[in-house]
């Protein structure tokens, strides 16, 4: 049996379980999550939840409804993904992430459990195992409340194992086309899965295609639909201190998710204030004061990016762009690309690394912007590409470092310890 002791040998046993193929045969196993859970003691069944899923925004939701019920003197489990930094961002309570230490003591206790599940079902995947000690961690803590972010979809992916109090999507778009499908509704169809009967279904700004399958499955198995632009008004908005008009849409989202709890748990409108008021969501429209200022945002899709484009025209109107961006292998890179260059720019590619995960190459995406109309220069080392975009940029323009959460990360981990 693989002996854990220290963090770094916690990393480097994730790492080694990373799915390089994502199809739904190697993906999606419900059977498998199911039995490490129960092998575990079923931890996830401990304190309540709330379900989150989406294409865009069911990060940032997430977040603001798990502030929202801290400031109600709640204590709070959140489960988030990707992260950009550590892996024990992906547990937080009470807004903080499990130490490394605790984190490494987890998996080493945990190890048994996958040992069983290994041999009947095959062994738990890097997201599996990560989303178990994340539930595993909040039992341990005995939160009063659990919010869990979807991972990829929704109807197969490994939170569906929850019973919660309240679910929600919160926008439904294309992405992952490779696993959900091609079509608009097929994409619905997977996200309207994490349905339950008798529990409500929130959903944020959908498209009426996406409505109508996501209302047809809702109805088959009883989960009552809440349109959340039919419960909250313009006026629960609290100001929110972080950029992006995607941002008021998604407190939207969360206020709406938040009135559908029970008296015991469902915060005042003060509690929201309270909470939207100290968000802080790293590498999502995050604005670090700098000489060109520079923007980290996780625009991985044509969704977030017309979001990205959106936000930089009204917290940046008139002011010229410098992007620095690498985009994963399974991306619709020419569609992220058309949609960035709506704004005057400029275009720095580069790569990242990461295991298990490939990037398109810098000469690549240059290509494809040149195909397109655009230019960019194609620098591999990511350090260097920023640097460059910098240097490039005048001091009334913006630096934009977007596309893949890794990149994002990367440059984050890097350029903002360098400013401080």
């Amino acid at each position: 049996m693989t002996v854990i002791s220290t963090y770094r040998e916690a990393e480097a046993y994730l790492l080694g379980t990373i799915d390089e193929v994502t199809s739904p045969r190697t993906w999606y196993k419900l059977d498998r999550m199911h039995g490490l859970l129960r092998h575990l003691g079923d931890p996830h069944r401990s304190y309540p939840t709330i379900h989150i899923g989406g294409t865009s925004g069911k990060g940032s939701t997430s977040t603001m409804i798990a502030g929202a019920l801290r400031a109600s003197g709640k204590r709070t489990g959140l489960h988030t993904k990707p992260h950009l930094h550590s892996m024990t961002e992906r547990a937080c309570v009470d807004g903080r992430p499990i130490s490394r230490e605790r984190f490494a003591e987890l998996l080493e206790r945990t190890m048994p459990a996958i040992e069983r599940t290994t041999s009947e079902f095959g062994r738990p995947t890097y997201y599996e195992t990560l989303l178990a000690l994340a539930f595993a961690y909040f039992a341990q803590e005995r939160v009063d409340v659990a919010v869990i972010e979807v991972g990829l979809g929704g109807r197969l992916d490994g939170t569906n194992v929850l019973q919660p109090m309240v679910a929600a999507i919160t926008s439904v778009g294309y992405d992952h086309t490779e696993i959900l499908g091609t079509a608009l509704e097929a994409i619905a169809f997977e996200k309207a899965g994490i349905g339950k009967p008798g529990v409500p279904l929130v959903l944020g700004p959908v498209p009426d295609a996406a409505a109508a399958v996501i209302e047809a499955y809702a109805a088959q198995v009883g989960a009552p639909v809440v349109y959340a632009r039919d419960v909250v008004q313009v006026d629960e908005v609290p100001p929110l201190p972080v950029l992006g008009i995607f941002q008021r849409t998604n407190a939207v989202s969360a206020i709406a998710v938040l009135k559908q709890l029970g008296e015991a748990l469902r915060p005042s409108r003060d509690a929201i204030r309270r909470g939207f008021s100290e968000l802080a969501i790293p590498g999502r429209m995050e604005l670090v004061p700098a000489k060109p200022p520079v923007v980290f945002d996780m625009a991985h899709n044509a969704e977030k990016a017309e979001s990205l484009v959106d936000s930089l025209r009204e917290s940046f109107a008139g002011r010229r762009v410098h992007y620095v961006v690498a985009i994963g292998e399974t991306k619709d890179a020419r569609r992220i690309l058309e949609i960035l260059a709506a704004l005057p720019c400029t275009f720095t590619f580069t790569s990242y690394a990461a295991a298990g995960r490939r990037a398109i190459a810098p000469a690549r995406l240059a290509t494809i912007a040149e195909s397109i109309g655009c230019w960019g220069r194609a620098i591999g080392d990511p350090t260097e590409a920023l640097t460059v975009a910098r240097r490039l940029a005048a001091i009334d323009d913006v630096v934009v470092v977007t596309g893949s959460t890794f990149i994002v990360g990367e440059l984050r981990e890097w350029f903002v310890p360098a400013i401080v």
